[in-house]
């Protein structure tokens, strides 16, 4: 990405001057991924997990589909960097630079607020945790990876990497060598937790690749809500942000996971997330994309279990050097399942957006329903919108139901609005708004304010 494909006016492209406890050489080699796992003084079936996560990812080929990857060059990236000597759960202990941009961004506000859990991330590692302590009574467990391989490492050796496999793709393998930081939440039985948690993800180095580690248990009955944000600084070089994320929804359990996705243009955005669902069991996704310059993520979730339900409710911006590639995959397994997949895209001033999605009934899955709703907003002649759905029904007892719409910004309607005396600018972004307004209104009201105020920064040309 070149210097002119930056968005300047990005109200999160500042940075904080580096001053890191450790900061691993540039490039990926076997020597860096034993390293990470000294360091992090890890159990020796990670060591050897990490290992041969490297060596799938040295023989794995870079995808032949979606959006443009020609220009990563795995050998400009810093992968490993650690930020502060301790985590620390209370904010005034955190080093000034971390701190002031935490408090730029906002977390501080946000946890005093809503939150039942507030994790960050700087650069590789979480600096920052807080939960609030009724969940600790009531057996809940929310902390970063690295702390549940210490702690809880039965638990997180039953399930790392059993739903993604590091063969899975190239960026996963990436990840499974790499991985530092991430959460780690696992809800006991019959719990349900009142507000959401929450996590954020600050990239502040340069040429720097960040591969968080998220994995969700959900025991039997139980209910969480999981938000994560994501911002970086603006630099003429690219980085890299490939995450990979598991959930495990048991019996009658509920888990929403929430992205609000707002990188700097000069990230590329490689995330792979998958959830499985025991009977009765309800898996929500909701993905929001603003930010990035490149973005292929299609969260997917496994309905395994009679009566379990999957959503993925996805919103999509590209303005001016944005692909956004975005999607979702669900898989009937067994008879008697629900799906429902909405996505919503608007590509601006040359934007590219890509839905590609895949629904798949298996032989047996008899009584499954499945809705696809794909609609694209195209703000003008330079912009771009494609849809590539996949239907793979190897069941006739099934219903299917798939629509799918691409427009322009329509002339009558912002005659209509503008006859009003309101301006043009501000026309456009209300029916944007009320284009998407079926997914935002899923969003918590905080998060939703957020959202509709960054569309409107995006529709103005200044996101700032």
């Amino acid at each position: 990405m070149q210097k002119s494909d930056l968005n300047f006016d990005y109200k999160f492209g500042f940075s904080m001057p580096e001053k890191n406890i450790f900061k691993a050489k540039k490039g990926l080699t076997r020597e860096t991924v034993k390293n990470i796992s000294a360091l992090k003084n890890e159990p020796i079936w990670m060591k050897e997990f990490r290992l041969k996560s490297y060596e799938s990812f040295i023989k794995s080929k870079m995808p032949s589909w979606g959006a443009d990857l020609f220009n990563i060059n795995f050998d400009d990236i810093y992968y490993y960097i650690k930020p502060t000597d301790k985590q620390v759960n209370s904010w005034k202990d955190l080093p000034k630079e971390i701190k002031d941009t935490y408090d730029r961004i906002g977390v501080p506000e946000a946890e005093k607020n809503f939150l039942s859990g507030v994790s960050a991330q700087y650069e590789s590692e979480v600096v920052y945790e807080s939960i609030n302590k009724e969940l600790n009574k009531n057996g809940v467990i929310f902390c970063d990876m690295d702390t549940a391989l210490k702690k809880y490492s039965k638990i997180v050796k039953e399930y790392f990497g059993t739903l993604i496999n590091p063969n899975d793709n190239k960026f996963a393998s990436l990840n499974s060598a790499v991985w530092s930081g991430g959460s780690f939440v696992y809800v006991p039985r019959g719990v349900k937790l009142p507000m959401p948690l929450q996590a954020y993800f600050r990239i502040n180095a340069e040429r720097f690749g960040q591969f968080e580690r998220t994995l969700i248990i959900a025991e039997e009955g139980s209910f969480v809500h999981y938000i994560e944000g994501c911002t970086a600084p603006i630099y003429t070089t690219a980085s890299l942000h490939a995450a990979v994320v598991e959930i495990f929804v048991k019996k009658g359990a509920r888990v929403r996971y929430t992205t609000v996705q707002n990188w700097s243009h000069n990230i590329y955005n490689l995330v792979t997330k998958r959830s499985i669902v025991d009977e009765d069991g309800i898996m929500e996704w909701v993905d929001c994309n603003i930010g990035s310059g490149v973005t292929m993520k299609y969260p997917s979730v496994i309905l395994k279990g009679k009566k379990s339900h999957g959503e993925v409710l996805s919103i999509a911006y590209a303005a001016r050097d944005q692909h956004q590639d975005a999607g979702a995959k669900i898989y009937h397994m067994v008879p008697d399942t629900t799906s429902r997949i909405i996505s919503k895209s608007i590509s601006k001033d040359g934007g590219r957006t890509s839905y590609r999605g895949l629904v798949q009934v298996s032989p047996g899955a008899t009584n499954s329903k499945v809705y696809v709703s794909c609609d694209a907003l195209i703000m003008d002649e330079q912009s771009r919108s494609d849809t590539y759905p996949y239907m793979r029904i190897n069941e006739k007892d099934c219903e299917v139901q798939h629509e799918a719409t691409v427009e322009k910004l329509g002339e009558e309607k912002l005659f209509y609005l503008m006859s009003r005396g309101i301006s043009k600018s501000e026309a456009e972004t209300l029916l944007v708004n009320g284009f998407i307004e079926p997914i935002v209104k899923e969003i918590p009201l905080e998060y939703s304010i957020e959202l509709n105020r960054l569309i409107r920064m995006e529709m103005s040309g200044s996101v700032g």
